[in-house]
């Protein structure tokens, strides 16, 4: 395959600390803005160079960075928050420079790092498409061709030709996924757009970056903390720790890495003071807890132990924990529930239920459960809590099976295949 994308000894280093005190004088104002250029130089100077060291007004955003992409492949940057993921793909962008290292790009870069790149606030929708277009040195028949396109997948029909500074974050986010994706870059670069927008939105992004990777050969970089998308998008992944590439593997690989090495967090619990839980003085929910049922992550192979902790105040009474199951686009995929006890055994005093879903149910995806109290299946016990806590299930490698599958749910079934011949 073609390589498309080199990174030879990257590091990327930003001076910290204070900025120096303004002066109040015109002639104090002057003499700082005259010996700027000198002071700015200094600094770049000092964070070229390299020392044993670690200089403390240095902060390193990425250091010695290395790896290759290839045409038409999709690769998962992951990572900690600070970890330099965004920091990286400023820069194959051209958004900022490298401290020091190399980069070497084959092709047009679209880029969609945070809420509104690329756009002026000032112009409309539709004259940005251009501008962007134009940017990616398209020509104004190119980009006729793919406005309408663009304009349907963004869904802002109605507000094309109004300032982009009137949009909400979501209508930027649309916007901008929809340029860079349509406007033909061959690399695709994008940063933590699933965390933003709605769920058909989400599906619209996955979907479209498949398309641009498989049928049109593009390349994509991928940055999110959505370890079900990375699973499900990418060929390959690295991860980034404390502007380090700690591990370069398949999606597989880097995400179980990235789990089990650098403190991924799957167990979900929300908890509540007695005061502010869900529920009313008969009965009230302080604690709800997603785990996996056996190992160490929630797996399609692992199950899900769902635990809910109950402070009851009646007695002779029929007190229910119902729950409802919902996957990422908030589609319902179970209601379920359970007594606390039978009325004449119910006491007051705490509840601990556990549910657990088992094995081979849950496909990879995002879930959210909701929760409520009921009394004897004639009302409820306060108010319900609408996505009390999230989990994500993970893709895992078992069997002869190495990619993630579609669909939500993932049975194990047993077939018996007889020949015949």
């Amino acid at each position: 395959m073609k390589e498309i994308i080199r990174v030879e000894n990257l590091s990327k280093a930003y001076r910290v600390g204070q900025r120096e005190q303004s002066h109040d004088t015109l002639f104090g104002q002057l003499a700082d803005i005259l010996s700027a250029p000198v002071r700015n130089l200094k600094n770049l100077r000092s964070l070229t160079k390299f020392n044993d060291q670690d200089d403390p007004t240095v902060h390193w955003a990425l250091r010695d960075i290395n790896f290759t992409v290839n045409e038409g492949e999709v690769l998962g940057i992951i990572g900690h928050n600070g970890a330099g993921k965004s920091t990286l793909l400023k820069i194959l962008s051209r958004v900022t420079e490298p401290t020091s290292g190399h980069i070497r790009i084959r092709g047009r870069i679209g880029a969609l790092l945070e809420v509104g790149t690329g756009f002026h606030p000032e112009l409309t929708g539709r004259e940005n498409i251009y501008m962007n277009g134009t940017i990616l040195g398209m020509t104004r028949k190119e980009i006729d061709r793919k406005l309408d396109e663009i304009i349907d997948f963004a869904g802002v029909e109605k507000f094309i030709d109004t300032p982009v500074k009137f949009y909400s974050s979501g209508m930027k986010v649309r916007l901008g996924f929809a340029v860079a994706a349509h406007l033909e870059p061959e690399i695709l670069v994008i940063d933590e757009v699933l965390a933003v927008g709605d769920a058909e939105f989400q599906r619209k992004c996955l979907g479209k970056m498949k398309d641009v990777s498989k049928d049109e050969g593009r390349t994509v970089l991928f940055v999110s903390h959505n370890m079900g998308a990375v699973q499900e998008l990418c060929q390959r992944g690295i991860v980034l720790n404390k502007g380090s590439l700690v591990f370069s593997g398949t999606q597989i690989d880097a995400v179980n890495y990235y789990i089990n090495n650098l403190g991924f967090q799957v167990n979900t619990s929300v908890k509540w003071d007695e005061s502010e839980a869900p529920g009313d003085e008969r009965a009230k929910i302080l604690e709800i807890t997603v785990t996996p049922a056996s190992g160490k992550i929630i797996t399609f192979s692992s199950g899900v132990k769902i635990k809910v902790v109950v402070k009851n105040t009646l007695e002779k009474s029929l007190v229910d924990v119902s729950f409802n199951l919902r996957y990422q686009d908030k589609s319902l995929l179970f209601h379920h529930g359970n007594y606390l006890d039978k009325p004449d055994k119910l006491k007051k005093g705490i509840y601990r239920m556990e549910l657990i879903i088992p094995p081979f149910i849950l496909n990879a995806g995002v879930y959210s459960i909701d929760v409520w109290l009921g009394l004897s299946n004639t009302e409820g016990i306060g108010k319900g809590v609408r996505d009390a806590v999230f989990f994500e299930v993970l893709n895992e490698a078992i069997d002869h099976i190495m990619r993630p599958l579609p669909g939500v749910i993932r049975p194990k079934l047993n077939y018996q295949v007889q020949y015949e011949g």
